[in-house]
C-alpha cells in the first residue's frame, strides 16, 4: 500500500504563485543578509581604526614610561653619588 506524502501549503498553491513567494522570500533573505554584512563591515572598519589608535597610544605610553625610567635612573645615580660623597666626608672627618 503506497501512501501519498502529506500536502504542504506550497503544494496547495499554484506553481507560479509558489515560485513567486519563494523568490520573494529568497530576495528578502538576501537583502537582510546584505544589510547585515554591510553593518558588520562598518563595525570591522571601526574596530580596525580604534585598534590602530589604541596601539599608537600604547606605543606613546611605552615611550613615555621608558623615558621616565631613564630619568629616575639618572636621579638615583646622582643621589647615590651625593650620599657616597657625604659618607666619605663624614668618614674622613673622623
Amino acid at each position: 500500500m503506497a501512501t501519498s506524502p502529506p500536502h504542504s501549503d506550497a503544494q496547495l498553491l499554484p506553481a507560479p504563485e509558489a515560485d513567486s513567494q519563494l523568490s520573494s522570500l529568497v530576495y528578502d533573505m538576501l537583502q537582510q543578509f546584505q544589510g547585515a554584512m554591510e553593518s558588520m563591515l562598518k563595525m570591522i572598519n571601526e574596530i580596525d581604526q580604534n585598534s590602530t589608535g589604541i596601539m599608537e597610544e600604547m606605543e606613546k605610553c611605552k615611550d613615555s614610561a621608558l623615558e621616565r625610567k631613564r630619568t629616575l635612573e639618572e636621579e638615583k645615580e646622582r643621589f647615590q653619588k651625593a650620599a657616597y660623597t657625604v659618607l666619605d666626608m663624614l668618614n674622613s672627618g673622623d
